[in-house]
């Protein structure tokens, strides 16, 4: 994490980021790596959560783990990507789970992206900066 120093936030581009994660430090430390990036950040611990944010928060891109206890990461993409208002919703998938075993399913779920964690925030920043599937 010593590149965390180097970031520079956002000038013209901010996004609208929520990371699901169920992992209470992992979460609390990308929310806040993305905020310090100068985007606005909200954060789920849990599948039921990730839902009810999303629908009201509406993000442009969800972070998301693909291995929470209490729902799968797919299935949350199944259910809100066809959704008014998150149809062009970037969806990345970053997960501890074997990447040959679960990168295809995530995929296939219509995540635009899967990476293995934990993620670089060199990585991060040049992700949250990609234009999105609406720009």
């Amino acid at each position: 994490m010593s590149n965390v120093r180097n970031l520079k936030p956002v000038t013209e581009l901010k996004r609208r980021v929520l990371v699901v994660e169920d992992n209470l430090d992992s979460v609390h430390s990308m929310a806040m790596l993305v905020k310090m990036m100068g985007h606005e950040v909200q954060f789920a611990i849990n599948g039921f959560a990730a839902l009810d944010i999303a629908r009201t928060f509406r993000p442009d891109i969800i972070l998301l783990d693909i291995g929470l206890p209490d729902f799968n990461g797919c299935e949350i993409v199944r259910q809100l990507k066809y959704e008014q208002g998150l149809q062009n919703t970037r969806f990345i998938a970053i997960s501890a789970l074997p990447a040959q075993q679960f990168k295809q399913r995530a995929l296939d779920a219509g995540c635009h992206e899967f990476y293995p964690k934990p993620i670089e925030p060199r990585l991060l920043e040049r992700l949250l900066g990609e234009a999105s599937t609406t720009d």
